[in-house]
């Protein structure tokens, strides 16, 4: 990867559970599913990035604990520590507008960054960034997004090209 590029991957959080009806939508934990597929999609990820020889990511989550969960498997399959990944409350809920400012404001020391959060937000900045071949993510599905940009914050719609889309299904 060159310095001249950056690299950016919007994760869903990988499925939730609804059996607790007195949890609130931000305190839903992730279900038996989603802690059999979140797992599955860190370990290929590492394969890409091992193949690719990128050796930093950060990692940026929604802090909707289903989000946090899965950003925290990856970080530990990617043996990063979980006290690394950036918390950022307005990845919840958020759409498209929004979520393009919080990437515009990343560090530019930050060349990959793993995002963690939710639909349909994600499925719509996905879609605003580049080409994309879906209409709506499903949970723990992966795009990986690559710019032809040396700072964030020059990022516009329409500047990336999808280099992957995976998802949990993908290799059933």
């Amino acid at each position: 990867m060159s310095k001249s590029e950056r690299r950016l991957t919007l994760i869903r959080h990988a499925k939730s559970s609804w059996a607790d009806g007195t949890l609130s939508d931000f305190e839903r934990p992730l279900n038996a599913r989603g802690l059999r597929d979140a797992p599955t999609m860190a370990r290929r990820f590492a394969a890409v990035l091992q193949r690719e020889t990128i050796n930093k990511v950060r990692l940026v989550s929604s802090p909707a604990l289903r989000a946090l969960t899965t950003a925290q498997i990856f970080a530990d399959t990617l043996n990063i520590p979980q006290s690394e990944i950036v918390l950022q409350e307005k990845i919840y809920e958020a759409m498209p507008g929004t979520l393009l400012e919080i990437v515009r404001a990343f560090d530019d020391a930050d060349t990959h960054v793993l995002m963690f959060g939710h639909n349909p937000g994600f499925s719509d900045f996905a879609r605003l960034l580049a080409d994309c071949p879906f209409i709506e993510m499903p949970t723990c599905a992966a795009a990986h997004l690559r710019f032809g940009l040396r700072v964030w914050h020059k990022l516009n719609p329409g500047d990336g090209e999808l280099l992957r889309y995976d998802t949990p299904k993908a290799s059933e």
